[in-house]
C-alpha cells in the first residue's frame, strides 16, 4: 500500500498525518520537538516516533514505513542545507523536506496569493504573490523570531531580573516569573545556560494572561513584539494584499492586538501547517504513486 505522510515540526512538537493517495487522513501521530538547526538527530528521533504513531492509529505495522513518501516541514530547514540533510537520514521511500512556513503557507492559503505569519515557539513571514513565493525571518530566538514565544519568554525572565535588581519597576508579572524560580535569580541564570527555545516558550501564555489584566509589564512586551511583527508586514506584504492570515499557537492571541491596518485584512486560514504538508505531498506524489500502481 502506497502511502503519504505529512510532517509538521517545530521547537515546540511534532505533527505526523498519514494519507492514502487522495490525501484522505487514515492515521495521525504527535511527538517532541523536531527543530532541525538545533537539533537534527532529536528531530528525526521524533519524526519517526510521530509516524509510528500515525501508522499504529492507521492500523499499519511499523515496517510499512519504507512505502510512505514524505512532505515534511519543518523549522530550521531553511538555514545551512539542514533539509537536505535530513532527507537522507529518512528511512521513507520518498521524502522532500521544506520549511515550516512553505507547509504553513499551502495549508492557510492554499494556492491563492495572500501573506502568512507563523508565531509559535519562533516566527516567520511569508507571502505568495503570482506566483512569487518570499519569505523573512525565521533565523532562530537567538538572533530572530521576534514575537515568537522563545523571545517573549526569554525577554520576560529578563525584565524580571530587572525588576528584581531594581533597574525596573516591578508588576504582579515579574513578581509571578521570580515565584516560579523560588524568588532566587540564580535559578534563572541556570535555568537559561542550559533552556532550548521551547523551554523560554512555555513562559510566553503567561504574559498574555497578565496583559488581559493590565499588567504594564506584559502590555510592554506584547505592545513591543506587535511592532515588531507589523515592521515585518511592512517588508514582505504586497501593497494591495488583502489576505492575511496568522497562524501558530500565538497567532490567534496576537491577533485582536494588531493595529486597524493589518487587523482589517485578517482572514481565518483554510487549514493548518499539517494539511498543507499533506496537500504537497499528494501533489508531489501521488501522481508517481499512480504511474507505479
Amino acid at each position: 500500500m502506497e502511502l503519504l505522510l505529512g510532517i509538521d515540526g517545530g521547537g515546540t512538537g511534532c505533527r505526523a498525518a498519514l494519507a492514502d493517495r487522495t490525501g484522505r487522513i487514515i492515521g495521525r501521530g504527535r511527538s517532541g520537538a523536531a527543530n532541525i538547526m538545533t537539533d537534527i538527530d532529536g528531530a528525526r528521533a521524533n519524526i519517526l516516533a510521530a509516524t509510528r504513531q500515525a501508522l499504529a492509529d492507521a492500523g499499519l505495522d511499523e515496517r510499512a514505513t519504507s512505502s510512505i513518501s514524505a512532505v515534511l516541514g519543518l523549522a530550521g530547514a531553511n538555514v545551512n542545507n539542514n533539509g537536505a540533510r535530513l532527507e537522507k537520514l529518512l528511512p521513507f521511500a520518498r521524502a522532500t523536506v521544506k520549511s515550516d512556513a512553505a507547509i504553513a503557507l499551502h495549508g492557510a492559503i492554499g494556492e491563492g496569493d495572500g501573506t502568512v505569519v507563523i508565531l509559535g515557539t519562533g516566527s516567520v513571514f511569508i507571502t505568495r504573490e503570482k506566483d512569487r513565493i518570499r519569505t523573512i525571518g525565521g533565523w532562530g530566538f537567538k538572533v530572530s523570531d521576534l514575537g515568537g514565544g522563545a523571545r517573549l519568554g526569554r525577554d520576560l525572565l529578563e525584565e524580571a531580573l530587572l525588576a528584581y535588581d531594581g533597574v525596573h519597576p516591578s508588576s504582579p508579572l515579574a513578581e509571578k516569573a521570580m515565584a516560579l524560580f523560588d524568588n532566587n535569580p540564580d535559578q534563572i541564570v541556570t535555568f537559561a545556560r542550559d533552556a532550548r527555545p521551547r523551554d523560554f516558550g512555555t513562559y510566553a501564555p503567561l504574559i498574555f494572561e497578565y496583559a488581559d489584566k493590565g499588567d504594564g509589564l506584559a502590555l510592554m512586551l506584547i505592545e513591543r513584539s506587535v511592532k515588531t511583527i507589523e515592521e515585518a508586514l511592512d517588508a514582505i506584504m504586497p501593497p494591495g494584499q488583502e489576505r492575511l492570515c496568522l497562524i501558530g499557537g500565538l497567532g490567534p492571541l496576537y491577533a485582536p492586538r494588531l493595529s486597524p491596518k493589518y487587523r482589517s485584512r485578517l482572514q481565518l486560514p483554510m487549514g493548518d501547517a499539517l494539511s498543507g504538508a499533506v496537500r504537497l505531498a499528494v501533489g508531489l506524489f501521488a501522481h508517481v504513486e499512480a504511474n507505479h500502481g
